[in-house]
């Protein structure tokens, strides 16, 4: 008879424990969720943000233009 009173005991703490840790997991699960929530927040911030850049569209730009190129006379005696 001592026995059964020993799993019985064993049973119910461990029953005990299982929902501790239920408890546990479901209050942890709610933290992820919570974080989960604020990265997609803030996911869509960043996306906002980016949306409002723009680009200039690409031109050729010389690096000399036309106008401004350098011409100079090339004096023969500080050549040699």
């Amino acid at each position: 008879m001592v026995w059964v009173i020993v799993f019985v005991g064993i049973a119910l703490a461990g029953l005990v424990m299982v929902i501790c840790y239920a408890v546990w997991l479901v209050h942890k699960a709610s933290d992820v969720w919570s974080e989960v929530s604020m990265l997609t927040d803030r996911a869509d911030e960043l996306a906002q943000l980016v949306g409002q850049i723009r680009v200039p569209e690409r031109t050729f730009q010389p690096d000399w233009p036309t106008d401004r190129t350098i011409h100079a006379p090339i004096d023969d005696a500080s050549a040699t």
